[in-house]
């Protein structure tokens, strides 16, 4: 089989932080901003489903009124990512959890060599490797894509898609790339760099949704049996 590329998701694919992040992006807010009314008038109007963690700094900015700098959107993510311990604590975030076949999925991939498994998250860096290691998956995940890559999701996926290739050691034209996610935006960057996708509906879009925004294949959850089939090509 062909060389193959996986980019998960993190936040509703791979885990499920009980708001951590939210929390911690408002808290920042609080903390920044909270003469122009804090996170109540910053993120209170919109989901970050699918977001990347700079567009979602960008659409607080604007709605405070406040021009979105490169310093300022660095400002609050610095701020978040400080931030973010305290809410990934098990006393703030109870419900905190690895999702179902998470581990299993990621075992089974680790035995295919053709096989480059890496992350394709709109989250930063630093904000991910925090949200993973509180559950010990950092280390599964050696490369990715990230919103330090771009704000843009389909640009940090095919940044992620490119080291994946530079992991197999092969041409990115002659690698399969496959993203995993729960959002829409997941499979709309995936087909805006002709990736395959797999729709995962463990958050608030159902596979019937993922499928009709044009996912390759969808699955209810990554227990799903036929899920590693999927990720073989078959």
């Amino acid at each position: 089989m062909r060389p193959t590329i996986l980019l998960f998701d993190l936040d509703g694919t791979l885990v499920s932080t009980g708001g951590a992040g939210r929390r911690a992006i408002e808290r920042a807010f609080n903390v920044l901003f909270a003469e122009r009314g804090g996170s109540r008038e910053a993120c209170g109007h919109f989901s970050f489903a699918g977001m990347t963690d700079r567009a979602i700094a960008r659409a607080c900015l604007e709605a405070l009124g406040i021009a979105p700098s490169e310093e300022a959107i660095a400002r609050v993510l610095a701020t978040y990512v400080e931030l973010l311990d305290a809410e990934l604590a098990p006393a703030a975030a109870p419900g905190f959890r690895v999702l179902a076949g998470v581990r299993e999925l990621l075992d089974g991939a680790a035995q295919r060599r053709e096989f480059a498994t890496g992350l394709g998250t709109g989250n930063v860096v630093a904000g991910a490797r925090k949200k993973l290691s509180v559950c010990g998956l950092w280390e599964r995940f050696p490369f990715g894509g990230f919103a330090d890559d771009s704000e843009d999701r389909a640009e940090l996926i095919l940044a992620g898609a490119r080291r994946g290739a530079e992991r197999l050691v092969q041409p990115l034209d002659r690698c399969r790339v496959v993203v995993i996610g729960d959002t829409p935006r997941d499979v709309a960057a995936a087909r805006a760099i002709g990736a395959e996708s797999v729709g995962v509906g463990t958050s608030g879009f159902s596979a019937r949704d993922l499928l009709a925004s044009g996912a390759t294949h969808v699955v209810d959850d990554l227990t799903d049996r036929r899920l590693l089939g999927m990720l073989l090509g078959r």
